[in-house]
């Protein structure tokens, strides 16, 4: 057997980290095994679909590098990978199912159904329909052809029960007096959840479906139709939910939950993937930081856990750190010069490129985001500094100060050679007659030559600052004083 998986979002919203973690699992299963990933779109909701939503699934997969091998864009032997336009082919499953006797037209009204419901509280009963206020078939079959409209509803067999072996969970079972009679086609013709995603499983000859626990109930309800259609189950495995650190489904108000998100604050796509791989699984020996290739060979569907994953954007970040530190310096200064020069309001120039070429292996190795560079650097890229308040107020206020940036003015008018090694010995050997410590005695001439406390090394943004203009900035500094 061929391993076919298939990851299936709703074009409803951006897509969400959990969702990318479903698809990462996906695709890792389907390489692991040599299998194939596809790619479906869910887009039945039509009010709620947009193309803004749908660029944005096919984007962000695109840059975690989570490639399909049927489906959207890519096509496939199974023709329309968009359940938007297999709407016909869902009716006929639906009407087929009718005239088999496994399906009815509903002429339940909302106000019969609230009334079994309670009554069947009341009675101890579980409040399930079971169709018991449903007209004889040929009835039922004359109102339609009457023009009347009605939902069609999958008749489920009581007593019974579904049993099914879950990879992550194990054996599962759903006793049928706690599954409806549930709605397969709406009386408009649209098919509902349950139908589609059954049928286009049964067409693509899906083989596991790996997908979050909350569509868990709906599982019992999924295998009864893929049965009624004369087809096998399919495998399944329900992942758990990703949890915010406060112990709760993640969601906005824990910071960012979308894929999109994370890619504009600054995140780089490897260390976003083998964070999420990691959210549930483990690639044993205590590893956290892995290549996409080691986890390909290593993972393992039925190692997952059942336990709720925790999302910690500090650990997240910190993963992204490792990442950028690690990345070739070509590859950090290539991402990051497009923010630079649009932090910066104009296009950069020829020594802009060299000036920051110099400084960026220096900044590169203390980023967590990439998008903390631009504001880093920018001291570079003008003549007017912009001093950042808080830092000017804590440094500058101490009386230590304005003594500083007249000591290393004058060490450093003075050199022979303009480079960091000798930048360096003059303001050390300034500190010890000055009698200062490194943090009290180069703080001050931090802030005046970058405007911030937090800025690359000193010594080295000085030697590609250039003399006279670290010069003047020492000099504008001790007049502002």
């Amino acid at each position: 057997m061929t391993v076919r998986v298939r990851f299936a979002p709703s074009p409803t919203g951006y897509l969400h980290v959990g969702g990318a973690r479903t698809a990462l699992y996906n695709w890792l299963f389907a390489r692991h095994n040599g299998g194939t990933f596809i790619l479906r779109s869910d887009d039945t909701d039509a009010e709620r679909s947009t193309d803004e939503f749908a660029q944005d699934i096919l984007s962000s997969l695109g840059w975690l590098g989570l490639s399909w091998d049927e489906g959207i864009e890519v096509g496939g032997p199974h023709g329309e990978y968009r359940q938007s336009h297999r709407l016909d082919r869902y009716r006929e499953v639906a009407h087929r199912l009718v005239a088999e006797g496994a399906a009815y037209y509903s002429f339940a009204t909302p106000e019969v159904l609230d009334e079994f419901r309670r009554s069947a509280r009341e009675a101890g009963r579980a409040p399930s329909y079971d169709g018991r206020y449903e007209p004889d078939p040929d009835v039922a079959a004359q109102r339609i052809a009457n023009g009347e409209p009605a939902p069609i509803r999958f008749r489920v067999r009581r007593p019974g029960e579904t049993i099914f072996n879950d990879i992550v969970r194990d054996e599962i079972r759903f006793d049928h007096a706690q599954v409806d009679d549930f709605v397969i086609l709406r009386s408009d013709g649209t098919p509902t959840y349950h139908l589609a995603s059954t049928v286009d499983d049964v067409d693509f000859m899906i083989t596991h479906v790996i997908r979050g626990e909350d569509i868990l109930s709906s599982t019992p309800k999924h295998i009864l139709l893929t049965q009624a259609m004369g087809a096998r189950p399919v495998q399944y495995a329900h992942l758990s939910l990703l949890m915010g650190p406060d112990g709760k489904k993640l969601s906005k108000r824990h910071g960012h939950t979308s894929v999109r998100a994370y890619h504009d604050a600054g995140y780089v796509p490897e260390a976003l993937l083998n964070y999420l791989a990691l959210l549930g699984w483990s690639p044993g020996e205590d590893e956290t930081v892995i290549s996409r290739d080691a986890m390909v060979e290593r993972f393992d569907l039925s190692t997952v856990s059942q336990n709720p994953a925790i999302f910690d954007t500090d650990k997240l970040e910190w993963m992204n750190g490792i990442y950028i530190r690690a990345m070739d310096p070509r590859e950090f200064l290539a991402l990051t010069l497009p923010m630079i020069g649009f932090r910066a309001g104009r296009e950069l120039g020829a020594d802009d490129i060299v000036a920051l070429k110099a400084i960026a292996p220096h900044v590169q190795e203390r980023t967590k985001l990439l998008t903390e560079v631009p504001d880093q650097v920018q001291f570079l890229l003008t003549d007017a500094l912009d001093y950042d308040e808080a830092s000017w107020k804590k440094v500058m206020g101490a009386p230590t100060a304005a003594p500083v940036l007249q000591a290393a003015t004058k060490a450093l008018a003075n050199l022979d050679k303009w480079d960091e090694g000798s930048i360096e010995t003059a303001l050390r050997s300034m500190l010890a007659e000055q009698e200062l410590s490194a943090s009290k005695g180069l703080q001050p001439l931090r802030v005046a030559v970058s405007g911030s406390s937090v800025s690359p090394p000193l010594f080295e943004s000085m030697a590609v600052l250039g003399r006279d203009r670290t010069l003047q900035r020492l000099e504008a500094a001790k007049g502002r004083l």
